[in-house]
């Protein structure tokens, strides 16, 4: 039966299909942004699922007044959330939406009897968001030599902290700042504290003011420390033991990213991303093509995954684990090309070593000229040998480095591209075939320890040759 706006409402003549609307749509912003903050049986729950709004409308709608109709909803947030959650500016929001269609008293009348209880008895109430604002603040802290926060990411920072924030200082030597960013910041509320010109003023500055939060602010709860220097971390440090929440906050491009001190936990928030890397598919094809782009120019079948990240940086503004983190939460850049093996092959020498990527290609095991075609392959089957000894795992590899040489004109050959040519003829990993002939020690020792080869170490990584 479908839920009309006429059947959702109780005999205050709630909009209950609105305050419903509101409910869910906090609970979504909290699982998005905020997961920790819900009860650990309802985080996998698809809160945009478009049951779940009319069956709490339909709840909600058989409360009698306003005041049932808080009681209800705070059963469920309560059965939903953890205490800490109405601390939280998303709920505090909600609070304000939804004391506003009170019909018995206006909307003043109801935050002028705000207050927050923190208890096991803790739960939403018409009590909580004024006597939270007034009893705690947020701060930030800028070091505007350092970074700048925009508008955007300053609104990032007010979803991520509790308490509202109230007072914003930055630091630098003005006259050598841009007079554009000056009055912005000054349009937007910050305090602008002048230091001298020279190396670190702005930080020594910042860190003797913030030391002292605690006693120039009582009612300070969070502190932002916005600053890529390291040397804040002291400062963090310091305040975390006075008691206060600390957010060390850091920016890359356009992208924020917030460590809690409390929890360890990092929040990143990532700008909208370019068309052309607007979905995961796309961002796949991207990587695509700069990898072949990079193995046309640099004549490598291989390419280090350090140099396309590179690569990528440029060309967007934004790092590939930046991308990952947004499609793939909670993975590294490496991941992407590990979960998707139909598009990418990767190569390690040992776990400690460079990561190389290429893609899965037809005849994709082979070198790349200078008109982007992959050769033949030039290793005859009859070439492959039995390998029963060390010997003989010598004589295979040189067989493949010859064979290697004769599309280059230099006699040394990547290791990597060496090992993988070895696994795709031989039909095992190189560290495996070791393992079963008990040669102990890496591949590069390995070949190291053989008189058979000679290498060398190249910021592309090492290369061997036929001695």
């Amino acid at each position: 039966m479908p839920h009309e706006e006429s059947l959702l409402t109780n005999q205050d003549n709630l909009p209950i299909n609105t305050i419903a609307s509101y409910v869910c749509q906090a609970i979504i912003s909290i699982q998005e942004q905020q997961p920790e903050l819900l009860n650990e049986k309802f985080k996998h729950i698809q809160w945009r699922s478009n049951t779940i709004e009319p069956k709490l409308a339909e709840i909600l709608s058989q409360t009698p007044d306003y005041n049932a109709l808080i009681q209800k909803l705070n059963i469920h947030l309560k059965n939903w959330l953890i205490p800490e959650a109405f601390k939280s500016q998303i709920l505090i929001d909600l609070l304000h939406k939804v004391n506003q269609l009170n019909p018995q008293k206006n909307y003043l009348d109801n935050t002028a009897n705000f207050k927050y209880v923190e208890s096991s008895e803790t739960f939403m109430s018409a009590d909580n968001v004024v006597a939270l604002q007034q009893t705690g603040i947020a701060i930030l802290l800028l070091d505007a030599e350092n970074l700048i926060i925009n508008h955007e990411s300053e609104q990032f920072l007010t979803q991520v902290c509790h308490f509202p924030l109230q007072v914003k200082i930055a630091f630098a030597n003005w006259r050598s700042i841009s007079k554009k960013i000056d009055v912005e910041l000054h349009n937007r509320g910050y305090d602008l504290i002048h230091v001298p010109a020279g190396r670190d003023h702005a930080d020594g500055k910042m860190i003797a003011f913030g030391s002292s939060i605690h006693e120039r602010y009582p009612n300070a709860k969070e502190v932002f420390v916005c600053s890529s220097d390291t040397v804040m971390t002291n400062l963090c440090n310091h305040i975390q033991q006075n008691g206060l929440l600390v957010y060390r906050v850091s920016k890359q491009g356009e992208t924020v990213t917030v460590f809690n001190s409390s929890t360890g936990k990092t929040i990143i928030n990532i700008p909208v991303l370019p068309a052309k890397i607007s979905s995961i598919e796309k961002f796949i094809l991207e990587l695509k093509i700069l990898i072949k782009k990079e193995q046309i120019n640099s004549q490598n079948f291989w390419i280090k995954l350090s140099r396309l990240s590179e690569i990528f940086k440029n060309e967007y503004k934004i790092t590939i684990s930046q991308v990952v983190s947004k499609y793939l939460p909670g993975k590294k850049a490496r991941d992407i090309f590990i979960n998707y093996p139909a598009d990418f092959v990767i190569h390690q020498i040992d776990p400690t070593s460079e990561l190389y990527v290429t893609l899965l290609e037809v005849n994709q095991s082979q070198p790349i000229d200078n008109n982007n075609q992959a050769h033949g392959s030039s290793i005859p089957e009859s070439s492959l040998l039995n390998i029963n000894t060390k010997a003989d795992l010598e004589q295979a590899l040189q067989n493949l480095i010859k064979s290697l040489n004769q599309k280059s004109s230099d006699s040394y050959v990547n290791a990597g591209i060496l090992a993988s040519e070895f696994n795709k003829k031989y039909s095992k990993p190189i560290t495996q075939q070791m393992k079963s002939l008990q040669i102990t020690g890496t591949y590069i020792k390995f070949l190291q320890s053989s008189s058979c080869f000679t290498l060398r170490q190249t910021d592309k990584g090492w290369e061997v040759k036929n001695s």
